[in-house]
């Protein structure tokens, strides 16, 4: 037997005492049952019992006395001694509980619950990447543990952008907002890997903590999704988080007035509208674990997220878009809620779902998840003279096209128009009931 089994047994583990309480507890309401019968099998018992019975019958002499006082005083042993044993494995479960999960709140039988719960929760695919994806993966983790993001890897601005030229790996990005939505961390962890390092701080000016962690394991490692993998048993992350190719690639956009222009960035600058998008090189592999997921899902979410760059680039993964239009799983996409510069100006709801079968090759989902309700006047107004509206919510033209509709308010109205997480999460999980 390892050494290692034996590790549990040293000092101020805080458990061992709770389970020792809680054993004689267990004696206690033993030896209580056993002086109310009037014997004791062990012979160690028996003693015990001898020497109680002859202070009892010095106390009462007579009989019936004597067997009053046997049956409350083994009434009370066994009284007191389920409450010392209820009491000690409470403290112990709330030492193991606040061990292996100690930012939960709450009883800990309801800590418990709401864990077995999340374990045998909804297996769900989320597919995307950006804000849009990060804020939908914070609302599902509190209804299940069995997520896997697939998140698209074709950044090549900022600090992932950076990143991907100087160190050759995969843009980072979006992955770190899917890590962070996903994990189960405090605040401060959050904000430390969401920190963006001011400029005048030389080279480090404009990386992210949390982009240089993963460019960092990644070295560590010789390998990108190794180092996702590393770096998610850090966070203890709900879920999975998935690159949706493992190989380098760009994005390629055909313009309306006949132009090609290569990369995210110079795409979305770029003032004519989008009529097609490509990857280059086109045939990438995505890893297998994303297609099995896909496979094996109760539930395949695409969006909500940038259409052209965060959305409609995994589906120019062939096997991902082959794996949506055969999986047996419910198929949701999300639809935005404001219009994007530069990449859906004026588009309706029913312009996004017409874009994604062009590119996907046909119909990879069933339903779609559409926001009804207006933001407040002034927070809209901000948006319009940024360029931006509302997506108009052409339901009947949807309806048409074959699809059922899911509408409703799904915005989070503070300082920005965006998807409520909880809500969002609510209506998709309503569906796989």
């Amino acid at each position: 037997m390892s050494e290692g089994r034996w590790h549990w047994l040293m000092p101020g583990m805080r458990v061992k005492r709770w389970l020792l309480l809680s054993s004689m507890g267990v004696l206690a309401a033993l030896l209580g049952l056993w002086i109310g019968l009037g014997g004791a099998p062990a012979h160690w018992l028996d003693t015990v019992y001898r020497a109680l019975d002859t202070q009892i019958r010095v106390v009462a002499p007579s009989a019936p006395a004597a067997q009053v006082i046997r049956w409350g005083l083994g009434l009370a042993l066994m009284a007191g001694g389920l409450g010392i044993w209820w009491w000690g494995l409470r403290r112990a479960w709330r030492t193991l509980v606040g061990i292996l999960q100690p930012r939960a709140s709450g009883r800990v039988w309801d800590v418990l619950s709401r864990y077995a719960l999340m374990l045998h929760g909804r297996r769900v695919v989320a597919i995307g990447g950006g804000t849009g994806l990060s804020t939908m993966l914070r609302g599902l983790k509190r209804y299940t543990a069995n997520i896997v993001a697939i998140v698209t890897v074709t950044d090549d601005g900022g600090s992932s952008g950076r990143l991907r030229h100087e160190l050759g790996i995969l843009p980072p990005g979006d992955i770190r907002n899917c890590l962070i939505a996903l994990a189960d961390a405090e605040g401060t962890m959050t904000a430390l890997l969401q920190h963006r390092f001011k400029d005048g701080t030389g080279n480090l000016s404009g990386h992210s903590v949390g982009n240089l962690l993963i460019a960092a394991m990644t070295q560590i490692k010789g390998d990108f999704e190794q180092a996702i993998q590393e770096i998610s048993k850090v966070l203890a992350i709900r879920g999975r988080v998935l690159p949706s190719t493992l190989t380098h690639v760009n994005l390629r956009a055909e313009m309306e007035d006949g132009t090609y222009i290569d990369g995210e960035t110079a795409i979305v600058e770029y003032p004519a509208r989008i009529r097609r998008m490509h990857l280059n090189p086109p045939d990438v592999e995505p890893p297998p674990e994303a297609i099995e997921a896909i496979k094996q899902a109760d539930v395949v979410v695409l969006g909500p997220g940038s259409l052209f760059t965060s959305v409609i680039p995994n589906l120019l993964v062939p096997k991902i878009a082959d794996a949506l239009r055969t999986t047996d799983a419910i198929r949701v996409y999300v639809c935005n809620v404001m219009t994007q510069p530069g990449e859906t100006d004026r588009f309706t709801a029913s312009d996004h779902v017409r874009a994604i079968e062009a590119h996907a090759g046909g119909r990879v989902f069933d339903y779609v998840l559409v926001n009804t309700a207006t933001p407040n006047p002034e927070l809209l107004e901000r948006y319009r003279a940024n360029g931006q509206d509302l997506v108009l919510p052409d339901i009947d033209r949807i309806r048409q096209m074959g699809y059922k509709v899911i509408t409703g308010d799904f915005i989070s109205q503070t300082d920005y128009v965006r998807h409520d997480p909880n809500r969002l999460a609510e209506a998709i999980l309503r569906l796989a009931k």
